[in-house]
């Protein structure tokens, strides 16, 4: 058996559990950042914050993780229907016979790897813009809390 023929029927053996695995694996790891974000945000002290920049890491912290996840799920998908038409046509190659039947089953089973990888991507990237909604909206809470405080400051300093 070559080297191809190896790889091929590795390919074909394992391809769902590589793209599907490697999906589920983005999706879990999704949700996970998703909820410790959102929990975050429900409790976070504001007033604990004397600093934007320290406010701004601490409230952005894992939204590069779901936005990368938003933005290549996608490519794994299409990774996964790329290999799974190679698969198609080389196995087509291989018999010598000409299906439009095979050849159908083939790309339609290859498409739902795309599918799959935008079922990933379109919540990643929702809940990224969700999150990061909620860090401008807290963000500007703060901004209005410190700046109430620094006038009371300064108003009690001016009056002693």
């Amino acid at each position: 058996m070559t080297t191809e023929r190896k790889t091929m029927e590795f390919l074909k053996a394992n391809l769902d559990l590589m793209i599907f695995g490697t999906l589920g694996l983005m999706s879990f790891l999704m949700v996970a950042f998703v909820i410790e974000r959102y929990l975050y945000f429900a409790r976070v002290e504001l007033a604990g914050f004397t600093h934007p920049d320290a406010l701004q890491v601490a409230l952005t912290n894992h939204l590069t993780i779901i936005s990368t996840i938003g933005a290549n799920a996608p490519y794994i998908g299409l990774l996964g229907t790329v290999l799974g038409i190679l698969i198609t046509f080389y196995d087509i190659g291989q018999g010598g016979k000409i299906e439009p039947g095979a050849i159908m089953l083939g790309l339609a089973l290859a498409l739902k790897a795309t599918a799959a990888g935008l079922l990933v991507a379109i919540p990643s990237i929702m809940f990224y813009n969700s999150l990061l909604r909620r860090v401008e909206v807290l963000t500007a809470q703060w901004r209005q809390r410190s700046g109430a405080t620094l006038s009371a400051q300064v108003h009690k300093e001016n009056e002693s």
